[in-house]
C-alpha cells in the first residue's frame, strides 16, 4: 500500500519492560531505550491512500488515522513496532486491514484540524466496536529539530510493523524517508485508548514530537521465521 502520513503528533511516555512484555506474543521482545520500554500515540491525517497501480480514490483514500503503540524486536533482533490499536476515519480501510494485515483497525468518528500552529486532533470509536475509545489532543507545533536526538531517532525511525495474522506472527516492511521533525508542545489531551488497550494510564507528562509528514510504502506480510 502507498499513502502519506500528514500533520502526525508522537506522543511518548516511559513503562516498565516487564509490563510491556506480558502483552506481546510469542516472538516479540519489548525494545528499550533509557532503561524503558515506551508507548505512544500517534494522530495523523492518512492520505492518497492505494494499492499498486491503482488511483487514491478522493473520498476513500484520504482519512484520520490514530495509533496506540510500543516497539519491540524479534529473535532474530529485528527492530518494529506492535500495535494495540489503529482508529481509522474509514470503515472501508479499517476493515480491509483487519483482513489483510490481521492489524486490530477499529472504526471512529474522527477529525484532523490545521489552523496555523495548531493541530487539533479528535477520535470517538463507534459503538458498540469499543464504547468509550476516545483521544481528542490539541497540539502546537514548534521550530523544526536540527539535529533529532537518539530518543527522537528510536521512537520514530521505524521500518518495520508485527502483526499476527491467522495466529502466526508475521511482519511487513515499511518505506518512508526520516521524519522532518519538528518541537511541539501539548495543550490539551483526554484519551482512553491506552486504558481501553488494557494498559495502565499514563502517570506522566509525555515525549512529544512533530512532523509534518512523509510518503510511505507498506510492504506485503510475511511470516516471522
Amino acid at each position: 500500500m502507498y499513502h502519506r502520513w500528514s500533520h502526525i503528533t508522537f506522543l511518548h511516555w516511559r513503562y516498565p519492560a516487564e509490563l510491556i512484555q506480558a502483552t506481546l506474543p510469542p516472538g516479540l521482545k519489548a525494545d528499550t531505550f533509557d532503561g524503558a520500554a515506551w508507548v505512544s500515540l500517534t494522530p495523523f491525517l492518512l492520505e492518497g491512500v492505494r494499492p499498486p497501480g491503482i488511483p487514491a480514490l478522493p473520498w476513500l483514500s484520504r482519512f484520520p488515522e490514530t495509533n496506540l503503540r510500543t516497539y519491540v524486536r524479534d529473535e532474530r533482533g529485528r527492530a518494529g513496532i506492535w500495535f494495540y490499536s489503529l482508529d481509522a476515519g474509514r470503515l472501508p480501510a479499517a476493515l480491509g486491514a483487519r483482513l489483510t494485515y490481521g492489524l486490530p483497525y477499529f472504526w471512529s468518528d474522527m477529525a484532523v484540524r490545521v489552523d496555523g500552529a495548531w493541530r487539533r486532533y479528535r477520535c470517538r470509536r463507534h459503538r458498540p466496536l469499543q464504547p468509550g475509545g476516545h483521544c481528542d489532543a490539541d497540539v502546537e507545533t514548534g521550530p523544526p529539530l536540527d539535529a533529532p536526538d537518539e530518543a527522537a531517532i528510536f521512537l520514530t525511525a521505524r521500518y518495520r510493523l508485527f502483526t499476527l495474522f491467522a495466529g502466526t506472527l508475521a511482519s511487513a516492511e515499511v518505506e518512508h524517508p526520516p521524519w522532518p521533525l519538528r518541537e511541539a508542545r501539548l495543550e490539551r489531551l483526554d484519551q482512553s485508548l491506552v486504558r481501553v488497550a488494557g494498559l495502565p494510564a499514563p502517570d506522566h507528562p509525555p515525549l512529544l514530537h512533530f512532523s509534518p509528514g512523509v510518503p510511505v510504502a507498506v510492504g506485503m506480510w510475511h511470516p516471522v521465521r
